[in-house]
C-alpha cells in the first residue's frame, strides 16, 4: 500500500470518526487548501460509506481582499463539481475599528449560525499546526489552563456542535493529500504578511522550530490536551460552588467570594464568564474587577467595560449586560396607537384594556414616552411623595435599568413607569401599558 493510500485511508478514518453520528453537516468553505480539503475529504465519505451524509459548504464574502469576489466564484465552481450546495453570505466589517482579526472571526460564525438547522453540525478545518499555533499565541498573551488549552475538537455553542476533524491532522499531511488528489485552492495574500501574530508564527518561528524538533506541533497538542485536563477536572470539582452562586439570570452572588481565597475566586469568576460565552478577562482586568467593582463602596453605582459588554454590580450581585444606547435625551410623541417601537430593542409599547390603571389624556395633553424623569412623585398605594430615585429603589430597579423603562407622559405630568408604577395623577380605570 503506498504512501498516498495509507494518507488517504488515516485522513478520511480521522475525519468519519470526528463526524460521528452526526448526518447533517456546514462546512465554512474559504476556498483555500484547510478547507477544500475537509470539503474533499468529506464527499468521499458520503459517496463510498455515508450516502445519507447531507453536506453543505458556507463561503464568507468579508470584502477585504480584492480578490473576495474571485474566491467567492471558485467555491460556487468547485462545489458545482462535487455536486455540493453552496452558500454566500456576505458580511460588512468596520475597517476602522480596531481588531479586524476578532471582528472578521464574531461576524463570520454570525452569519454561518443563521444557516445552521435544527441537527446541523459546523464542521471547521483547523489543523494541528493551527493548534500548535494557538497554544504559542495563549502563551503568548499568559494565559492560564483555560487559553492554553487552544481549540477543542468538539465545542457545543448555541445548541449546535462545532467540528474540527483535522485537529490532529498536520499541515504538510494536507499538503499531500491536496497534491494527491490535484485539488485547486485559492490562496489569501494576508497569509503572507506577518504583521499579523498568527501568520508571524507560522512564516517565522514554527519553521526553525520545526527543523529542530520535528514533532513539535504534536507535543504541544499533548500540552494542550493535558491543560484542557486540568481546566475540566478544575471546573467539575467548583461546579457545585458556582451553581449555587447563579440565579437564572446568571447574576453572580458576591458574599460568599469574599470567604474564599484569591485562586478559588477567580476560577469561579472565570467560571461565571465562561457561562456567559464571554471573552475572557485578563488576569490584570480580573484584579481590576475585583477592587474596581466588586470590592466598591455599597453607595456606589461601579461599572467596567469589558469589550463590547459592561460588568455591574447590584444588591450583592453581579451582572454582565450589553453596553446599552443612552436613552436619556429620547422622548417619543405618541398617539397611543399604533404600537409604539422603542428603541435599542426594548419591544413595542401598546394601550391594552386588561390592567386598567391609568386614565386617558384629557384633549389638551400631548402623550409622550421618555426615559428620565426628575423630582417628586405620589404614586398610588403609597402615602405622601418620594424622590424618583427612592422609588427605583424601593422597588428593585437596577440602576442601568432605570433609564430603560419607558415613561408615559401627559404633557408634562409623569403618569406611569410602564409596568413598576402609577402616580395619583395618571391613575384611572381607563387603559393600561404594556410591552411586548
Amino acid at each position: 500500500m503506498n504512501d498516498s493510500l495509507l494518507l488517504t485511508q488515516h485522513l478520511h478514518n480521522t475525519v468519519l470518526t470526528k463526524i460521528g453520528d452526526h448526518r447533517d453537516i456546514l462546512v465554512a468553505y474559504s476556498g483555500g487548501i484547510d478547507s477544500s480539503v475537509l470539503l474533499h475529504a468529506l464527499v468521499c465519505i458520503q459517496q463510498q460509506h455515508l450516502a445519507d451524509l447531507k453536506i453543505r459548504a458556507i463561503y464568507i464574502h468579508h470584502g477585504i481582499s480584492q480578490h473576495a469576489d474571485q474566491w467567492a466564484t471558485h467555491c460556487q465552481q468547485q462545489c458545482a463539481q462535487w455536486q455540493v450546495p453552496c452558500i454566500i453570505e456576505h458580511v460588512i466589517l468596520a475597517l476602522d475599528a480596531g481588531n479586524i482579526e476578532q471582528q472578521a472571526r464574531e461576524a463570520r460564525y454570525q452569519a454561518i449560525s443563521k444557516h445552521l438547522h435544527a441537527n446541523s453540525v459546523l464542521c471547521t478545518a483547523q489543523h494541528l499546526d493551527d493548534q500548535c499555533e494557538t497554544f504559542l499565541l495563549a502563551l503568548k498573551r499568559g494565559s492560564g489552563p483555560m487559553g492554553l488549552s487552544a481549540m477543542p475538537e468538539v465545542i457545543l455553542t448555541h445548541r449546535h456542535y462545532h467540528i474540527r476533524p483535522l485537529l490532529t491532522v498536520s499541515r504538510q499531511q494536507i499538503e499531500h493529500y491536496a497534491s494527491a488528489y490535484h485539488l485547486c485552492w485559492v490562496e489569501d495574500e494576508s497569509n503572507q504578511d506577518d504583521y499579523y501574530d498568527r501568520n508571524f508564527l507560522r512564516l517565522n518561528v514554527l519553521p526553525i522550530i520545526s527543523q529542530r524538533w520535528p514533532h513539535f506541533n504534536q507535543m504541544v497538542a499533548r500540552s494542550a490536551e493535558l491543560c484542557n485536563e486540568q481546566q475540566q477536572l478544575l471546573d467539575e470539582l467548583l461546579q457545585p460552588t458556582f451553581m449555587a452562586l447563579i440565579d437564572h439570570q446568571k447574576s453572580l452572588l458576591l458574599e460568599p467570594l469574599y470567604m474564599m481565597s484569591a485562586a478559588k475566586r477567580n476560577a469561579v469568576l472565570r467560571m461565571w464568564f465562561k457561562e456567559h460565552n464571554a471573552i475572557m478577562p485578563s488576569r490584570k482586568q480580573l484584579a481590576v474587577i475585583w477592587q474596581t467593582v466588586i470590592m466598591a463602596k455599597d453607595d456606589s453605582n461601579p461599572q467596567f467595560i469589558l469589550h463590547d459588554q459592561q460588568i455591574r454590580r447590584y444588591q450583592n450581585r453581579l451582572y454582565l449586560l450589553p453596553q446599552y444606547q443612552d436613552l436619556l435625551p429620547v422622548v417619543l410623541n405618541w398617539h397611543l396607537e399604533p404600537p409604539l417601537p422603542l428603541p435599542d430593542g426594548l419591544g413595542l409599547l401598546t394601550v391594552t384594556k386588561t390592567n386598567s390603571n391609568c386614565r386617558l389624556p384629557l384633549h389638551d395633553e400631548v402623550v409622550s414616552i421618555r426615559f428620565y424623569a426628575k423630582g417628586n412623585y405620589h404614586i398610588v398605594g403609597r402615602q405622601g411623595s418620594r424622590q424618583i430615585k427612592k422609588l427605583w429603589q424601593e422597588f428593585g430597579i437596577a440602576p442601568w435599568m432605570r433609564s430603560r423603562i419607558p415613561l408615559v407622559f401627559y404633557n408634562e405630568q409623569l403618569i406611569t413607569a410602564v409596568n413598576v408604577f402609577v402616580t395619583e395623577q395618571g391613575q384611572g380605570h381607563d387603559l393600561g401599558f404594556s410591552l411586548c
